[in-house]
């Protein structure tokens, strides 16, 4: 639970310091347009800072972390959250400099990292099914263990 906790705020931390880098990079290099820098701010928050406050939720509800496949979850997640926002970090600098010819490994790296993200709330769904119908016939309704007869 712990690990959920200091993830979020980390994310939280992270998230705000992106907003205020973007602000302050593209204020000094006088740029004006779109880049992949404005929306890594919304990305951390949301992605980070939120969705692992609700991870955080359903642990306390569930207590995910006994399914084996948490810990995958929990780490594949991070994984392509930070790949994903350091490749928009790398992509938006560029953007702000003015190159016009991106190297498709860029965007092919942050493909990577949204299939990581996929990858991960497909494990999230598991283990909460896994703590939801248990397997060995035993589930957790509001936190408590409750046997199933069948």
């Amino acid at each position: 639970m712990k690990k959920l906790f200091y993830s979020s705020f980390a994310y939280m931390v992270v998230g705000v310091l992106s907003g205020l880098f973007y602000r302050e990079y593209t204020k000094g290099k006088s740029f004006e347009g779109f880049t992949q820098l404005s929306v890594v701010h919304t990305h951390l928050l949301t992605l980070g800072f939120i969705v692992l406050l609700i991870v955080l939720i359903l642990e306390k509800l569930f207590t995910l972390s006994k399914s084996r496949l948490f810990s995958w979850f929990f780490w594949t997640y991070n994984a392509g959250l930070i790949l994903t926002a350091a490749m928009m970090v790398v992509h938006g600098m560029l953007q702000v400099q003015g190159a016009t010819d991106v190297s498709a490994a860029i965007p092919g790296i942050a493909g990577l990292g949204h299939i990581l993200l996929s990858v991960a709330m497909v494990l999230l769904f598991l283990a909460l099914r896994t703590r939801l119908f248990g397997a060995g016939k035993e589930r957790v309704d509001g936190g408590a263990k409750v046997a199933l007869k069948g």
